[in-house]
């Protein structure tokens, strides 16, 4: 008697396909420490080349896809503002609660650094060489306008990529009908961008094992004892922020449960944790923005705009903390005016850290408005990569949580959506048809 043909075993590639995105990214953290210690403790070089090479390759691959992934989505969602009523006011309202988040968190930073004093009896005999570009009010604030559009584009300029299409989108709203081609120029060019992006955060397991190993092969754990306070401070500001203020704007601000808000945008904060880029994870957190029952059109905006210019944890926590530090280091004594300057360069020139990974431009913009050494800056280069997965979360937390806040008060955010969010990255958006789903 025949029996019945048994279904075969599912292969190896079907077994990971079928694992939660979350879960192949832990896996991938924890391969990492594992690898990156055996390359540490066993001096294996070519193990720590190998770790490195995967994960400057995904960082890479990431950045490739910055300046037309961001003009374009800039262009697109200016254009956009037509479809959604009241666009000028949703456009101040966001732009208040980024500055007004932007100064807690820098309280909060600057508040930390006093308690602890990060900076005192911090030493280090082989001091790395100060980046080449040094910020300033001057450079920022001429910087904006490019001398030559196909440089901005060329030196990955967001900040002047920014500018250009926010022109381009308010020319093409502007202009109306007659701009049409160019819309749908800048909308094809954008899913066809998302679309390859999607395929990069698919290999963010990988980039993540890479990222991590290659971090502890070459730091360890030693490089910390010198600097270990301000860690410390700059990990405790940024969950202080992310847990602490957040589910406070969530609860008191929006009317909202935080718990379903962590629960949906979960997928972006643990994508930005391991990237470390706010613009490489811009897919994922519009997302989860509109899966938490942020309207397409307003999340078209507010997230790509949050992207550029919304980082609590690069140009606000971690400056007011890294400039204390540096003015210990050196004592050099701060005031209450020093402190407050802190403040203001962190909530109006955080447009300067541009999304992208590392918050070394912030700091010296910081550094040199309060006149302290800019060779501060080169100090903390060794630990910037430790530093910046915490700062990087925040800030696409921050992005989320602010564009939440603002669709709840201006009754625009489906409530529905947000009480159930889901927090499978692969899952299809709510109402986001213009995001490129990748099959499993």
């Amino acid at each position: 008697m025949p029996t019945a043909p048994s279904s075969a075993a599912p292969t190896v590639l079907g077994r990971l396909r079928r694992t939660p995105f979350w879960a192949q990214i832990v896996g991938g953290l924890v391969l990492g420490l594992l690898l990156g210690w055996i390359a540490r403790a066993g001096d294996v070089s070519w193990l720590t080349t190998t770790l490195d090479t995967i994960g400057k390759t995904f960082v890479q691959l990431l950045k490739l896809a910055v300046p037309p992934l961001v003009f374009t989505a800039i262009v697109v969602s200016v254009a956009n503002l037509r479809n959604v009523t009241n666009a000028a006011r949703l456009a101040v309202r966001t732009l208040l609660w980024f500055l007004a988040t932007s100064l807690i968190a820098v309280a909060i930073g600057l508040g930390l650094g006093l308690l602890t004093d990060p900076g005192q009896g911090a030493h280090l005999t082989d001091k790395p060489k100060l980046p080449e570009h040094k910020g300033t009010w001057v450079d920022f604030l001429t910087g904006i306008v490019p001398t030559n559009i196909a440089d901005a584009f060329l030196q990955v300029n967001v900040l002047q990529i920014v500018f250009l299409a926010v022109v381009v989108g308010a020319a093409v709203l502007k202009i109306g009908a007659k701009a049409e081609p160019v819309l749908k120029i800048s909308e094809s060019v954008l899913e066809l961008t998302q679309t390859a992006l999607w395929w990069v955060i698919r290999l963010a397991p990988l980039g993540t094992l890479g990222l991590i190993g290659k971090s502890v092969a070459k730091y360890g754990w030693d490089l910390l004892a010198p600097f270990a306070t301000l860690t410390v401070d700059v990990y405790a500001g940024c969950a202080l922020v992310l847990f602490g203020v957040y589910a406070l704007l969530l609860r008191f601000a929006g009317g909202l449960n935080p718990l379903n808000f962590y629960k949906g945008a979960w997928p972006a904060i643990q994508l930005a944790f391991v990237s470390r880029s706010s613009i490489g994870t811009l897919p994922v957190t519009r997302r989860v923005t509109e899966r938490l029952g942020v309207p397409s059109e307003y999340a078209s905006f507010a997230v790509p705009f949050g992207a550029t210019t919304k980082m609590d944890g690069c140009a606000a926590i971690y400056p007011a903390l890294a400039s204390i530090f540096v003015a210990q280091f050196y004592g050099i004594h701060l005031g209450i005016g020093d402190y407050l300057l802190i403040a203001f360069v962190s909530v109006i020139g955080s447009a300067a850290t541009a999304g992208l990974t590392g918050a070394t431009v912030m700091l010296t913009l910081t550094l040199s408005t309060l006149g302290l050494p800019l060779e501060g800056a080169g100090l903390l280069i060794a630990i910037d990569p430790i530093l910046d997965m915490v700062r990087t979360a925040t800030n696409v937390g921050g992005q989320v949580v602010t564009t939440v806040i603002v669709a709840a008060r201006e009754g625009i955010l489906d409530r529905d959506a947000y009480d159930k969010p889901s927090g499978d990255l692969l899952a299809e958006p709510v109402n986001s048809p213009d995001l490129v789903t990748v099959a499993a």
